[in-house]
């Protein structure tokens, strides 16, 4: 029975962090549509999976806090989760500028949330292994970080064509609230990376 129930929660925390990443998959899917389509029906979506995320999240952390022993340390696991969640709060703060903002998606922005969805789909795909595979889930995690350093080199070159406009007053106002978005998909990058280092931390640890 005590290694039924056992396995059980440890099955819960694998669970949960790939539903976890699952959802965070689908808000930087949605959030790439948004930018080729920049309908509010999407940024509607991207809010929804935003809660969805968070309320996976209160879940996995409340298992946390009812299990003394856990499959993967307490510490990455609850680091994992937040990383992830991470990068869907950027997602959908990415959104919320450009509708208060009424900010217009760049070419800039269009390459940043397709690599941004590439990444979360190795994270995801990273999650999937943990368990069984998790060399397989290494590499995974390798690839998303490799992504990001393709976001960092898109988002230099965003900026070195923001700041290579004219100087008037109406240029320097639209520059100020692209370079807000911008930072915001950095923002996603960097948390992506900070997911894919906890899960090759978790590796060896495991190995």
């Amino acid at each position: 029975m005590f290694k039924k129930f056992f396995k059980k929660r440890q099955d819960n925390f694998h669970r949960l962090i790939i539903e976890q990443a699952q959802i965070t998959l689908k808000g930087l899917e949605q959030l790439t549509a948004y930018m080729n389509g920049n309908q509010a029906e999407l940024a509607q979506q991207i809010t929804q999976s935003e809660k969805e995320a968070d309320e996976i999240r209160r879940i996995l952390i409340d298992e946390l806090n009812r299990t003394f022993i856990t499959p993967i340390d307490r510490e990455d696991l609850h680091a994992l989760s937040r990383a992830i969640d991470d990068m869907l709060d950027y997602a959908y703060s990415t959104v919320n500028e450009m509708e208060i903002l009424k900010v217009r998606p760049t070419q800039h922005m269009q390459r940043i949330t397709s690599l941004l969805r590439d990444a979360a789909s190795e994270i995801y795909m990273a999650t999937q292994r943990l368990e069984d595979h998790p060399n397989v889930a290494n590499e995974h995690a390798q690839r998303a970080k490799a992504l990001e350093n393709r976001v960092e080199g898109v988002y230099r070159e965003a900026l070195a064509e923001l700041f290579s406009g004219p100087e008037d007053v109406q240029h320097v106002v639209k520059m100020l609230k692209k370079r807000e978005v911008y930072r915001h998909l950095s923002n996603a990058a960097d948390r992506g990376d900070e997911a894919a280092n906890l899960i090759s931390d978790i590796v060896v640890k495991m190995t």
